[in-house]
């Protein structure tokens, strides 16, 4: 090996270190070798170096400037003093190495800076509810209901609106509303529609209660993630209903607002009404007082949310979106997950009738995460501890992620859902794409023994990014596959910043850095092109409040991974 050669080898390694996504191992080298914990901010304390180590390691003591400088000036006395000229060119490139490093470690604090810069003024300003401010009360006798518009395996959902001035022939009905209009429409259907909610703005949610009791006590206590949404003002106090904290042994978390999560506006306990289709569609559910042979209990939860015009499942039957809009509403699904994972919370039933679905005033789709039934919000957080069979480990079986299908329940065991949300919401990605979703139907794949060669492939049309977004959300392995967080980066940069990753390179998030502020200031401003919509300015927003150099980093590896990967692909063919 020739001394040039020798010399640009030990150039490469101290530069590689950063290309490769190593920087956490090389500052814990360089921790070592300074003798101290390396922190991003200035260290408050130092560790001494242990006493056992020999006197020829004093240079362990310097910090990677210093210890850069010493390996330079060695290497330049090797030179003089002879030895093999590979090895000299060797050891003073590696000093110089780790002089890039300590240039990279200053560079990394300034980019961190920014980006908490950045944080800091997005998160100042909190999500508003839509329907704030809410002030329907406490009780079922303060709402009147409409009809019957969704219906699931432990509750049915209805229209409701704030109280009105019944009419004097309407008096008898100023709990349940019948709209004469609804009746004729099921006398002569026709195409599937979904109706305006002014009407009716709200949705109300009756749970079924089966084996809970009649008390407030009870059904609050068995009903609790139902609540986990819930705004602060959602249960009364002093009024007869007893609130969650403190008075449980287990009390869920609660989530903060979020444009991408349904919001519980109000929960209360009531007697089980006779409601529009309960006798033809649930009866078994009712109480003995509303049928001899249900198996209900008189009392039960109700939740006031707002009303979505139709779910997922309904918008994707009669409508195939754009790959802009596709891409979209799959950016906003993870930004609702990594919202509930930055709170320790896995809602483990993601499919598309659980996620509701409104437009906004450019006709581009906003989805909510909704039905926490199922959710893992305990003070464990997102991990599970599974030593019985008995364990609930999530609704929905078809989209449960492979780490949680296969997990084998004993002494220790704990089931990481840190990324099985996401990996649910790669899964949905085939639906938004006009595409079956794969892990559907008896000919379907099953998440316990699915090989990633066997997905099929996404439409053309799709661009090669998303494409590549939704195959690392589907990796069978955890750990190879990336978060909510960064898979939303990925798509963030990919829709908003193609300028930037012409000439972006993976160690230096300079000109990342000079975009994201762009971004900042436009956001901020409120500027909006022609077919700028507010669902792409919320989605912009929650990308700015929430933006971490690591994550960062971590999405242009992965992009310029799959840019390598598919031009590969394309000199193939």
């Amino acid at each position: 090996m020739s001394v040039k050669h020798a010399l640009s080898r030990g150039l490469e390694l101290g530069r590689s270190v950063f290309q490769l996504g190593l920087f956490k191992p090389a500052a814990r080298v360089a921790a070592k070798f300074r003798g101290e914990r390396l922190r991003l901010s200035p260290p408050t304390s130092t560790v001494q170096p242990q006493s056992f180590l020999p006197a020829r390691y004093r240079f362990y003591r310097l910090s990677v400037s210093g210890l850069a400088a010493r390996l330079q000036s060695g290497g330049f006395r090797r030179l003089v003093g002879g030895g093999s000229p590979r090895n000299r060119a060797v050891f003073l490139a590696f000093g110089v190495g780790l002089g890039l490093i300590e240039q990279q470690l200053e560079e990394d604090k300034r980019s961190a800076k920014r980006c908490q810069e950045i944080q800091t003024v997005f998160r100042k300003k909190k999500f508003q509810s839509p329907l704030k401010p809410f002030t329907s009360g406490y009780r079922l006798e303060d709402y009147v209901i409409g009809k019957q518009i969704g219906k699931g395996c432990n509750a049915a959902v209805y229209e409701a609106a704030d109280p009105f001035a019944p009419s004097a022939e309407n008096q008898k009905c100023s709990l349940v509303h019948l709209d004469q209009n609804d009746v004729e429409e099921k006398k002569n259907p026709g195409p599937l529609s979904f109706s305006t909610t002014s009407s009716f703005p709200f949705a109300m949610k009756m749970m079924w209660n089966i084996g809970a009791g009649s008390s407030s006590d009870a059904i609050l206590r068995s009903m609790s993630m139902e609540l986990v949404p819930s705004c602060p003002q959602a249960l009364p106090k002093g009024q007869g209903v007893i609130a969650l904290d403190g008075h449980f042994g287990t009390v869920p978390m609660r989530l903060t607002a979020h444009p991408n999560v349904i919001r519980v506006y109000r929960a209360f306990t009531a007697d089980v009404p006779l409601l529009p289709g309960a006798q033809e569609e649930y009866p078994d559910v009712l109480p003995p007082r509303l049928n001899p042979m249900g198996l209900g209990s008189n009392r039960t939860l109700f939740l006031i949310m707002k009303n979505y015009p139709c779910t997922l499942r309904q918008h994707l039957e009669v409508c195939v979106p754009t790959w802009i809009q596709a891409s979209l509403m799959l950016l906003q699904l993870l930004e609702g997950v990594d919202h509930l994972c930055r709170q320790g919370i896995a809602h483990r039933d993601l499919k598309s009738d659980n996620i509701l679905l409104e437009f906004d005033c450019t006709g581009c789709p906003r989805l909510v995460i909704t039905d926490f039934g199922c959710c893992l919000a305990e003070d464990f957080g997102l991990k599970l501890p599974f030593n019985s069979r008995h364990v609930n480990r999530g609704g929905n079986g078809c989209l449960m992620a492979p780490e949680v299908a296969t997990a084998v329940p004993g002494p220790g065991v704990t089931i990481d859902y840190s990324k099985a949300d996401a990996w649910a919401i790669g899964t949905i990605a085939y639906e938004l794409f006009g595409q079956p979703n794969p892990f559907y139907g008896t000919q379907g794949l099953e998440s316990r023994n699915f090989q990633e060669r066997h997905l099929p492939p996404l439409p053309a049309s799709v661009p090669a990014d998303v494409q590549m977004v939704v195959k690392l959300l589907l990796r069978r392995n955890n750990q190879k596959r990336p978060s909510a967080r960064v898979a939303a980066n990925i798509l963030h940069i990919s829709l908003w910043g193609q300028r930037v990753l012409a000439s972006l390179d993976r160690a230096r998030m300079d000109k990342l850095l000079d975009w994201l502020l762009c971004q900042s200031a436009l956001v901020l401003l409120n500027v909006r092109g022609p077919s700028r919509s507010s669902v792409e300015a919320e989605l912009q927003r929650s990308f700015l409040s929430n933006i971490d150099l690591e994550d960062l980093r971590a999405a242009i590896s992965f992009i310029m991974y799959g840019q390598e990967h598919w031009q590969s692909v394309n000199a193939l063919y």
